[in-house]
């Protein structure tokens, strides 16, 4: 095994309140509760194999989104940021994320009103970190995670988005220069640079796959996705993301990894 590039992993469990999450697709249906909770104990048992010891919360009823946490924080290698989500069923979800992040964290910054920022825009490649300005994070929320970044030796820059919900919906960082994207990012200057594995648009859901130390997760039933990985020397391991993509979830907002 390489040195882990994470050690540690934060979840929350899936909330009752879940089949009333915030959706951009209802033709999916709602999630089945017990169903959503079988696939989160699979999603725990992955971040597990991978090496992670893993920080299961309760579920907040009155937060049906909450168990996507990632949206709630920005944890790096130095600081932990707590964000502010633009929207306002959630904003309530960063209560209690400070004194939670202090028991691994010395040094943890907040972003602060006009500023709106969510985990989901926020994608880590090394020292360097892409923010994506969406419909959940704006202007004044990335400038103010950038400042914090460069106060610590960090570099971030914005990334104007497509009509997607979060930046790491449509693009994800494999680790070793690879850059997992689809059609809508296909051509930003800004990826240039990077090795790209282009997603079909039948496969866009498994754009947002997790990178975590010696295996990628991928969401199951995106065979092309799963082999263009694997063709690259990526063990993968596959998970059914049926339920939490009905609430548009993806496999990174499960968790917070440091």
């Amino acid at each position: 095994m390489t040195q882990p590039m994470f050690t540690k992993a934060i979840v929350r469990r899936p909330a009752r309140s879940l089949v009333h999450g915030i959706t951009t697709h209802p033709e999916l249906g709602r999630p089945d509760y017990d169903l959503a909770l079988r696939q989160h104990d699979a999603y725990v048992r992955a971040l597990e194999r991978c090496g992670l010891a893993v920080r299961v919360l309760p579920a907040l009823e009155e937060f049906p989104d909450s168990c996507f946490v990632e949206d709630v924080a920005v944890c790096t290698k130095r600081f932990a940021t707590i964000t502010r989500p633009a929207t306002v069923s959630r904003s309530g979800e960063i209560a209690g994320v400070r004194a939670l992040l202090a028991e691994y964290y010395d040094d943890i910054d907040e972003i602060r009103e006009p500023g709106t920022l969510e985990g989901g825009d926020v994608m880590m490649v090394g020292d360097e970190f892409f923010v994506g300005l969406s419909s959940r994070t704006n202007a004044e929320g990335a400038a103010q995670f950038i400042a914090a970044l460069n106060r610590r030796g960090f570099s971030g820059r914005g990334v104007t988005m497509p009509p997607t919900l979060h930046l790491k919906t449509g693009c994800s960082y494999m680790e070793d220069d690879v850059l997992l994207v689809d059609r809508a990012f296909a051509s930003y200057p800004e990826f240039s640079r990077f090795k790209r594995v282009d997603v079909a648009l039948a496969e866009a859901y498994a754009a947002n796959c997790l990178r975590v130390n010696d295996y990628v997760i991928v969401p199951s039933g995106h065979p092309g996705v799963a082999a263009s990985l694997r063709e690259l020397g990526m063990e993968t391991i596959e998970l059914d993301m049926s339920e939490f993509r009905k609430i548009d979830g993806g496999l990174s907002c499960l968790s917070l990894r440091f």
